[in-house]
């Protein structure tokens, strides 16, 4: 019963800071002139969100240090997520602030962005390997069994941290989808470490962490959500696909990421099949990708386009809730 009431006040926490953080940080990203730029090829529609201040993404990222700062629970595991998922959102930080303070369009070079992740990355795998709650074993959904990779489980762990990172940065796109599909799945996990806290003190710990995630989100929604008065930037997006990462990693369950963050697989598998297909045919399978932007240039608006993807996203949830 504590753990609950730690878990509910780190929510209610972390959730009422992102919101009163809003009026304070917003008004400082805009007079830095942080504005977001808009693709021209991107779609129409999204021309009259120009200037709109990006970065919000530090938002999230104070509300979850002050509320688990302040929770009074300091586990290996809340300093271990805090580590990567503000190491990841480093790494975006720097990547806007180069585009929108520096005024540089690119960014951080496509190199410099790997390099930086493979850091964070490999360093969570081998963390993984020795302090997860199960070391180098992974739950397999459905079958509740456990499997053992072994010298297989930092090149794997590498492997899906990576593409988990970047594919929570692809969902990033349109009013509210990043935000409310990090809501849904963190809450998810956080449920899922709840109900495993007596087999392990880890999980109490992941718990709480991915809590605060979720608190944080459904704060930064009432300044994030259509139309947004702030874009959480690479800042954010990063720093979420860190903590879906940390939290995968650290409770063992990687391979449930396909099933509760089905919308970011998604969302990167319509990337790379738009990128191969093209380079091989010179067409395109999908009218735009990422997948939302196909969608909306089907004519749904974007409000359709994140509410039906969120109601994704709580389906996926509940079957990998089931599944463990």
């Amino acid at each position: 019963m504590q753990a609950n009431g730690q878990i509910l006040r780190v929510i209610i926490v972390s959730f009422l800071i992102a919101i009163f953080l809003g009026p304070v940080v917003i008004p400082v990203l805009k007079r830095l002139k942080v504005g977001q730029s808009i693709r021209e090829e991107g779609p129409k529609s999204h021309f009259t969100k120009a200037g709109t201040p990006t970065m919000g993404g530090i938002i999230i990222i104070l509300a979850v240090i002050i509320s688990l700062f302040t929770s009074g629970y300091y586990t290996q595991e809340i300093w271990a997520g805090l580590f990567f998922t503000i190491g990841f959102g480093f790494i975006g930080f720097l990547d806007d602030y180069i585009k929108v303070v520096l005024k540089r369009n690119l960014g951080l070079r496509a190199y410099q962005k790997i390099i930086g992740q493979l850091i964070f990355a490999f360093l969570l795998a081998l963390y993984g390997s020795r302090h997860s709650a199960e070391g180098t074993k992974l739950i397999i959904p459905f079958i509740n069994t456990y499997i053992d990779l072994g010298v297989l489980y930092i090149p794997f762990v590498l492997f899906v941290v990576l593409g988990t990172v970047n594919a929570v940065n692809l969902t990033d796109g349109l009013d509210g989808l990043n935000t409310g599909v990090t809501l849904i799945v963190m809450a998810a996990f956080s449920l899922i470490a709840n109900s495993m806290k007596d087999e392990s003190i880890i999980y109490e710990g992941i718990s709480i962490f991915s809590a605060g995630i979720s608190g944080a989100c459904l704060g930064f929604l009432k300044h994030n959500a259509n139309p947004a008065k702030a874009f959480m930037g690479d800042t954010g997006s990063l720093a979420l696909g860190g903590a879906v990462s940390v939290v995968a990693v650290l409770s063992n369950m990687v391979l449930l990421i396909p099933i509760i963050g089905g919308i970011y697989f998604a969302e990167a598998l319509s990337v790379i099949i738009q990128v191969l297909y093209y380079k091989r045919t010179k067409k395109r399978v999908f009218k735009m990708a990422p997948l939302h932007h196909h969608f909306e240039m089907c004519g749904w608006k974007e409000t359709k386009v994140v509410a039906v993807f969120w109601i994704a996203t709580v389906i996926l949830a509940f079957i990998g809730i089931y599944s463990v």
